[in-house]
C-alpha cells in the first residue's frame, strides 16, 4: 500500500476541483481537474477540457499513484463546469430558479390531485410521492424512481400529461 492509499477520504478531498499533475508507476504522468477520488480504491477521477469545449475522463488506479502534484486552485466558475460533467443534458438547460417553479408547479398540482407528495433531502430537491416514489430534477417522468413497478409507470404517465397540457 503506498502513501496515496494510506490517506484518507477527507486528506483526498482537499484535492477535488484543483488542477493537479498526477506521477504514477512506470513514469506515467497524467494532469487534469480532480473530479473525485474513490474512497475505496483511492482512484483518481480527472477531467481535461480539450479545445473543442468536450471533456477527457481519466482514472488513475490508486495503487499506481506515487506523487500528487496541485498546479492551480478552482475558482467558482471551474466547480461549476466541473459539476455539470456528469449531469444529465436536460437539467442543465434550466437555472435554479426555474427548477425550483417547476418543482412547486408539479407539487401543487399533484396535492390538487389528492397525490400525497412532500419535499425530501437536505435542499428539499426531491419530490417524494406518497413515500414510495421519488421525482428529482427536472422533474419529469424519466426521473420518477420506484421499486413498485405499477405505481412508477401510473405516477409517469400523469406527469407525462400533465407537462403536455403545460405546452
Amino acid at each position: 500500500m503506498n502513501d496515496w492509499q494510506r490517506k484518507s477520504p477527507l486528506d483526498w478531498e482537499m484535492y477535488v476541483n484543483k488542477l493537479v499533475k498526477v506521477n504514477a508507476i512506470e513514469k506515467h504522468e497524467y494532469e487534469g481537474w480532480v473530479l473525485t477520488v474513490d474512497p475505496v480504491s483511492a482512484s483518481i477521477v480527472l477531467a481535461t477540457f480539450l479545445e473543442d469545449e468536450t471533456v477527457s475522463i481519466s482514472v488513475v488506479l490508486g495503487h499506481a499513484v506515487q506523487e500528487i502534484k496541485v498546479l492551480q486552485e478552482g475558482d467558482d466558475e471551474m466547480k461549476q463546469r466541473l459539476s455539470c460533467i456528469f449531469a444529465p443534458e436536460e437539467s442543465k438547460a434550466y437555472n435554479p430558479e426555474e427548477l425550483e417553479k417547476r418543482k412547486n408547479d408539479l407539487k401543487t398540482w399533484l396535492e390538487t390531485n389528492h397525490i400525497p407528495v412532500t419535499e425530501q433531502g437536505e435542499s428539499g430537491r426531491t419530490l417524494c410521492v406518497a413515500g414510495v416514489l421519488t421525482i428529482d430534477p427536472p422533474y419529469g417522468p424519466e426521473e420518477c424512481s420506484s421499486s413498485n413497478e405499477i405505481i412508477l409507470s401510473r405516477v409517469q404517465g400523469l406527469i407525462q400529461g400533465y407537462l403536455e397540457k403545460q405546452q
